[in-house]
C-alpha cells in the first residue's frame, strides 16, 4: 500500500502542503496550510469506485487496467 505524506511548508510568500514534489494552493497563515492538507488527506483514503482505465506509458505503448477503488494509500500529515 502507498503512504503520502502531506508536509506543510512556506511557500510563494505563505504557507503551503505538499506531496512529493507538487504543492497546493498557497494559504496566508500555517493554520490554513494545516488544516487543508487534514482535509485532502482524510478525503485521499475515502474509497471510489471499481473502474476501467486506459494510460499510455513512457515508451508510448497503451494499457486498459481495472483500477480497484478500494485501493486508497495510507495518508498523514507532517508539520
Amino acid at each position: 500500500m502507498a503512504k503520502l505524506t502531506y508536509k506543510i511548508v512556506e511557500h510563494d510568500g505563505g504557507w503551503a502542503y505538499k506531496v512529493g514534489s507538487t504543492y497546493s494552493e498557497t494559504f496566508r497563515t500555517h493554520q490554513e496550510a494545516l488544516r487543508a492538507a487534514e482535509i485532502a488527506s482524510s478525503e485521499q483514503q475515502v474509497a471510489g469506485t471499481t473502474d476501467g482505465i486506459q494510460y499510455e506509458d513512457a515508451d508510448g505503448k497503451w494499457h486498459d487496467e481495472l483500477a480497484d477503488g478500494r485501493d486508497r494509500p495510507q495518508t498523514e500529515v507532517s508539520d
